[in-house]
């Protein structure tokens, strides 16, 4: 298996759990539409619209696969090449982006031990993204121990 298929599928895994499945639309906390494992842009770039129809759950499959490898893994890797010689790592942070944006990783104090290749520091790090609103939310917290896990 590639770096990059190793990657995609250890983002997908922690990705299905944490997002959750929805067949039909409905208003993600952020306020859009929202449909499959929290997909906003379909893959041919339109956004989910709240008229759109149901969606089988091999297309939601699908669609999270793609925005994993084309737009959030090519994202974070861009922004930290070296984590290619991590694929783990790599899958981790992708599921960061997607969950939180890549601008976010970007410019987080993450990136900076990530690219240190400060692993140990990076997965702590990564536990203080677990705030919505200025509140600590139980569901972000075990997203980020889960995502930290493979960081060390």
């Amino acid at each position: 298996m590639s770096a990059v298929s190793e990657a995609v599928e250890v983002a997908a895994a922690l990705c299905r759990p944490f997002e959750g499945l929805s067949l039909t639309v409905y208003i993600c906390p952020a306020g859009y539409p929202t449909i499959g494992f929290g997909t906003v842009y379909k893959p041919d770039g339109t956004k989910v619209t709240m008229d759109h129809p149901p969606i089988s759950k091999e297309t939601a499959e699908a669609w999270l696969m793609h925005e994993l490898r084309h737009n959030y893994l090519a994202g974070v890797l861009k922004a930290s090449p070296g984590l290619i010689k991590r694929p783990r790592a790599l899958g981790a942070i992708t599921d960061f982006a997607y969950n939180l944006g890549v601008p976010r990783y970007r410019g987080s104090t993450l990136r900076r031990r990530i690219d240190d290749e400060d692993f140990e520091e990076a997965a702590r790090e990564i536990l203080k993204w677990n705030r919505a609103g200025g509140r600590v939310l139980a569901g972000l917290s075990r997203r980020r121990e889960a995502e930290s896990r493979f960081l060390e």
